[in-house]
């Protein structure tokens, strides 16, 4: 096994021309310092700006255009999935999490984690995470929500900065459905139905005065997330007769091999 650390970063994109070019520039230089192999993805969700001028100017970037707006879902979907490399992480364009922070999540997938995604949900002192009242207020209404309705045990869903073996990325994202802000919330879903090992790590993490989340964005993913065992009945019940079937196979193995003693 090769000791070089590999990267995929990919970068969902809409209007960002402006922030681009700064984003590129420090990511490229952390990832010279950081990695032996890495790539950047940009995946333009249609925008109506200079976006693939400004990036095309980086040779060291693939870009990948959405000839009309999808939604970030579809996007990063498409990004990582075209992904060549060993580890694959989505990041937003603004940086609100520091790349920095790719090393501890890189960590957790080489101890063994096959999706390591970033928390702001923390007791950890050194990480800082700054939003205003009502930002806190609607993150911690919506985890609660998920919490009852899709996922167990992790705190924080939403941060968008996740990584993932590119193994785990190839098996779960083509079975992603939805196109919207709650696509996280899926993935997360499906990975836990099929048993991978999902760890959230601390980070630090600074509200964007740019945000495209409006008051009503929590509302629509609450929409989504409630489709989304509906969206996935079928894939749950193939799930569970696989389960029985592997464990009936077990045991006629067990029984064979008690037979024989």
């Amino acid at each position: 096994m090769s000791n070089i650390r590999e990267l995929t970063i990919v970068f969902p994109s809409y209007n960002e021309a402006r922030r681009l070019p700064g984003t590129i520039e420090e990511v490229r230089r952390f990832c010279e310092e950081h990695f032996g192999q890495w790539e950047m993805i940009v995946v333009d969700d249609g925008s109506a700006d200079n976006t693939e001028d400004v990036v095309k100017f980086h040779p060291e970037v693939r870009y990948i255009k959405n000839e009309q707006n999808c939604g970030k879902g579809e996007t990063v979907k498409r990004g990582m999935l075209a992904a060549r490399l060993s580890n694959v992480l989505f990041s937003d364009v603004d940086l609100s999490t520091p790349i920095a922070e790719a090393i501890p999540l890189l960590e957790r997938i080489e101890d063994g984690a096959d999706i390591a995604i970033a928390s702001r949900k923390s007791d950890d002192d050194e990480k800082v995470v700054r939003r205003t009242p009502f930002r806190n207020l609607q993150a911690n209404a919506f985890r609660l929500f998920v919490r009852t309705v899709a996922l167990k045990g992790i705190e924080d869903t939403q941060c968008g900065f996740k990584m993932f073996r590119r193994e785990v990325v190839q098996e779960i994202f083509p079975l992603q459905k939805l196109g919207g802000w709650a696509f996280d919330v899926e993935l997360l879903f499906l990975a836990q139905q099929r048993g991978y090992r999902i760890d959230e790590v601390p980070v630090e993490w600074q509200e964007s005065d740019e945000s495209r989340l409006s008051f009503w964005s929590p509302f629509q993913m609450a929409r989504d997330i409630l489709k989304i065992r509906f969206l996935h009945r079928k894939d749950r019940r193939e799930l569970r007769a696989r389960a029985k079937q592997e464990a009936a196979l077990r045991g006629a193995a067990a029984a064979a091999h008690d037979g024989k003693g």
